[in-house]
C-alpha cells in the first residue's frame, strides 16, 4: 500500500511540476533565452518563477528539518557530498551552456515532449546520451584510478 502511495505522490508531484513549467513559460525556449540574454532584449519575468521555486524549496527544507522522517519513508535521502569539486563545476558549466544554447533544461525538456516538437525530442535524446556517456566514462575513470591500488596490495 505504501509503495502505491509513493507512486501516486510522485505522479501528482510530477504533474504539478509540469503544469507549473507550462504556466510559467519555462517550456518555451525563446522565452528562456530572452531571460538569459541580460545584455540584449532581456525578459526578467522568469526571475519571478525562479524566485518562487527558491521560496517553495526553502519552506520545504525548513519543514523537513523539523520532521524526523518523511511521511512515506523511513528517512530523508539527502546528498552526502558537500564539497565543490571539478566534476560539479564542469557539469554546471556544461548545463549552463546547454541551457543557454537550447533554451531548455532537463525538466522543461521532458515536460515539453508532450508538445511533439522534434527539436525537443532531439534535445532529450542527446541529453540522455550525454548522461550515459558521462556515467560510463566516470565508471571507467574510477576503475582505472583504483586498479593500481589493487595490484599493489
Amino acid at each position: 500500500m505504501i509503495a502505491l502511495l509513493r507512486i501516486g505522490v510522485a505522479l501528482v508531484s510530477g504533474l504539478v511540476f509540469g503544469l507549473g513549467l507550462a504556466i510559467s513559460g519555462m517550456m518555451d525556449p525563446s522565452r528562456v533565452r530572452a531571460f538569459l540574454d541580460v545584455a540584449g532584449d532581456w525578459d526578467p519575468s522568469l526571475a519571478f518563477v525562479l524566485g518562487s521555486a527558491v521560496t517553495v524549496s526553502a519552506i520545504g527544507t525548513a519543514i523537513m528539518r523539523r520532521w524526523p522522517h518523511p511521511v512515506l519513508d523511513r528517512s530523508f535521502h539527502l546528498p552526502t557530498k558537500t564539497r565543490i569539486d571539478r566534476p560539479l563545476v564542469v557539469g554546471s558549466a556544461i548545463f549552463g551552456v546547454g541551457w543557454g544554447l537550447a533554451g531548455l533544461c532537463p525538466g522543461p525538456a521532458v515536460a515539453s515532449l508532450v508538445l511533439g516538437f522534434q527539436s525537443t525530442a532531439v534535445f532529450v535524446v542527446t541529453m540522455i546520451a550525454g548522461m550515459v556517456i558521462r556515467d560510463r566514462w566516470s565508471t571507467r575513470a574510477e576503475g582505472s584510478v583504483s586498479s593500481p591500488a589493487r595490484t599493489a596490495s
